[in-house]
């Protein structure tokens, strides 16, 4: 069994939070337009929403106007200068034809620096009853023939706009949670690495392994969905790093001569976390599987970062024929490795044209000197097509599951629970 140096310190990860839906809500064009139809509905100049925040103060989230104005989105003014605050307080009612006729209103600047003419107002509440902010539409002179049937209509579209509001909220919710668990495994203390051996289709012997990592509640969520989440929550490439430190560690169980394949997607590698980290390591024979179905932007980038991996690792390309491994990738990123998606190799015994696609890969693969692996072999005629076509390399149930390290390592050494 091989030694390696397990002493790789892991990155410094950036901790920066990730944008928060309360920022992305003022950049949404839906409650834009709720407020336009507002300000049509009632013939006013202005009409925002807006939200109170730390500090006693409000913040306009979206304002609507055909006039230039002193503020916008993120303008913030203490809330006990507002008309909303008072409105909110009892001091002020919903609607105010003309501010003369309420004596707080001269107290307040804002009536002058609009100056403000007609005002209407009603606060936006969540579902649960606490006080969001206010949803509000003004003109610039007063307006006696406005009326509760006018106050109805703004309190209708702040129906629609409070809906809007809710939905992005409780989406705010479920990433800030899921970024709080994806935090949680960035130590790499509840990450579990699994292996699944890789077998000669010509021999039966075992080449190598996949490792994969599990994360906690396997069966209710799958590997896929906390990648996801990282995804999502600004924190792809910090996982993925915490399950690459998580294989690294396993690699020295790895029987002498087959090869240990590590998932890493094309963000991960641009970002260079993956060839520091390979730098810390001892030699072995390590392959790095480029996944996912990613657009690549900088593909010369890529390309570099690939040919700096290359010293440590062979380089295998994931889900041929199915995923972004175009042909520009196949050729210029010259693979050691490819893998088939197992969308051809499923079924192959029944399907010509599955295995017209496989053997046109044989002969790809062989012409560019890569090994060809197919994943997703369940059955022994799945095993027999492929071995016939030429392809070197299987990966599926027929040969094993994803096993615990140590279990793959009898399997892969040939010991079975009675021995």
């Amino acid at each position: 069994m091989r030694m390696v140096n397990l002493a790789i310190q892991p990155p410094a990860f950036d901790m920066t939070p990730a944008p928060s839906l309360a920022d992305e809500l003022m950049t949404d064009a839906g409650i834009e337009r709720i407020l336009r139809s507002v300000r049509g509905h009632l013939g006013v100049e202005i009409a925002f929403v807006s939200r109170y925040v730390e500090n006693d103060q409000r913040e306009l989230t979206h304002v609507s106007s055909d006039m230039d104005l002193p503020m916008g989105p993120g303008f913030r003014e203490d809330r006990e200068n507002t008309y909303c605050w008072h409105v909110l307080q009892g001091h002020l009612p919903e609607l105010i034809q003309d501010p003369i006729d309420h004596p707080l209103t001269q107290k307040l600047a804002i009536t002058d620096f609009l100056p403000v003419g007609c005002h209407v107002n009603t606060p936006l509440r969540l579902a649960d009853g606490t006080v969001w902010g206010s949803f509000c539409a003004l003109g610039r002179k007063p307006d006696r023939t406005m009326n509760l049937r006018d106050l109805d209509i703004l309190k209708s579209f702040a129906g629609l706009a409070g809906e809007r509001i809710e939905a992005s909220l409780e989406k705010d919710i479920i990433l800030r949670n899921a970024r709080e668990r994806v935090l949680a495994m960035l130590d790499g203390h509840a990450v579990t690495m699994f292996q699944q051996p890789i077998h000669d289709l010509k021999s039966g012997k075992p080449v190598g392994v996949e490792c994969l990592a599990r994360f906690p509640d396997l069966n209710k969520r799958g590997p896929q969905a906390w990648f996801d989440d990282a995804e999502r929550t600004g924190l792809g490439s910090e996982l993925e790093m915490t399950a690459v430190r998580c294989a690294l560690e396993t690699v020295g169980q790895v029987p002498e001569g087959i090869y240990a394949a590590i998932n890493a997607s094309p963000a991960t590698i641009l970002s260079g976390k993956m060839r520091e980290t390979l730098e810390q390591f001892e030699p072995a024979n390590l392959v790095i599987e480029i996944t996912e179905h990613q657009h690549v932007d900088d593909f010369p980038a890529l390309a570099r970062e690939i040919a700096a991996l290359k010293p440590f690792a062979k380089i295998a390309i994931d889900d041929v024929g199915t995923g972004y491994a175009g042909l520009r990738h196949l050729i210029e990123l010259q693979p050691d490795i490819l893998k088939m998606d197992m969308v051809l190799t499923r079924n192959c015994d029944k399907d010509p044209a599955r295995r017209a696609i496989s053997t046109a890969m044989v002969q790809f693969s062989r012409d560019i000197g890569a090994k060809l692996v197919a994943e997703g072999i369940e059955t022994e005629e799945e095993r027999d097509v492929m071995q016939q076509l030429g392809v070197d390399y299987g990966q599926g149930y027929l040969f094993a599951r994803p096993l615990p390290v140590v279990a793959a390592q009898q399997h892969l050494l040939g010991v079975t629970m009675e021995e």
